[in-house]
């Protein structure tokens, strides 16, 4: 989907909801440079308003906004829309992640961050956008040295199968569902356990450490299974 310039292929829209002119100016120049088509808005009520009149590929969504709540406008945007979207948030604000994460937005970024990382999780959003749209699911999983096959139960570190007890595997087939992306504590906890576990968040952090001893070469320094401070946790995809 995402695609450069010259490559015969329409350039990927992207609308940014933001008003600090610094990062305004920080994401024209890193998504033009990009080969990406930009639509800029100051308030939440115009990107609103452009989002359903120019229904952008991508949003890019600042959380504190002059007008209204920037939680708000996600929750407004899902009643309608499913364009993958990606909020930004101050350092520090993990209740607002997880808030926007539970209204329906894709995946966050901490102010400040790079382009590099920007990009990284922009290709994310978009692959899984397509995918979803396409009604298709790879059935086999790969990153770096870790591989899992959906459609035969069965996971691989270097080449050599790893035994998951049932709980470890259906923990991981979560995170492999939004790989590349953050799930939150309580998603992950209702998804692999049920409704009734969503504070059990001790749960998580036992099991991810039996995934992290069976997966990782060094649990303390994951390469896969990244954690989210305060909000939850995410799987490698590149």
């Amino acid at each position: 989907m995402m695609v450069g310039q010259g490559s015969g292929r329409r350039a990927v829209t992207v609308l940014v909801i933001e008003d600090e002119p610094q990062i305004h100016r920080f994401l024209r120049a890193s998504l033009t440079s990009n080969g990406y088509h930009l639509l800029e808005a100051m308030t939440g009520q115009e990107g609103l308003t452009l989002a359903a009149v120019r229904q952008p590929d991508l949003i890019i969504l600042d959380l504190g906004l002059p007008d209204m709540d920037g939680l708000e406008v996600t929750r407004r945007l899902r009643e309608w829309s499913t364009t993958p979207m990606i909020v930004l948030s101050a350092r520090g604000q993990e209740q607002d992640k997880i808030d926007a994460l539970d209204a329906g937005a894709d995946d966050y970024l901490t102010k400040p961050f790079g382009v590099g990382e920007l990009m990284a999780r922009m290709r994310v959003a978009l692959r899984q956008a397509a995918r979803a749209a396409s009604g298709t699911e790879e059935p086999v999983f790969g990153v770096g040295g870790l591989r899992v096959d959906l459609s035969q139960r069965r996971v691989f570190v270097e080449g050599t199968e790893v035994h998951l007890t049932p709980r470890e595997y259906g923990l991981l087939v979560v995170l492999v569902r939004f790989a590349g992306r953050v799930v939150t504590h309580r998603q992950l906890l209702q998804e692999a356990w049920g409704p009734g576990y969503a504070q059990e968040s001790h749960y998580l952090r036992v099991y991810m450490g039996h995934l992290r001893r069976k997966l990782e070469a060094n649990p303390a320094r994951p390469r896969y299974l990244l954690t989210e401070p305060g909000v939850g946790y995410r799987l490698a995809s590149e």
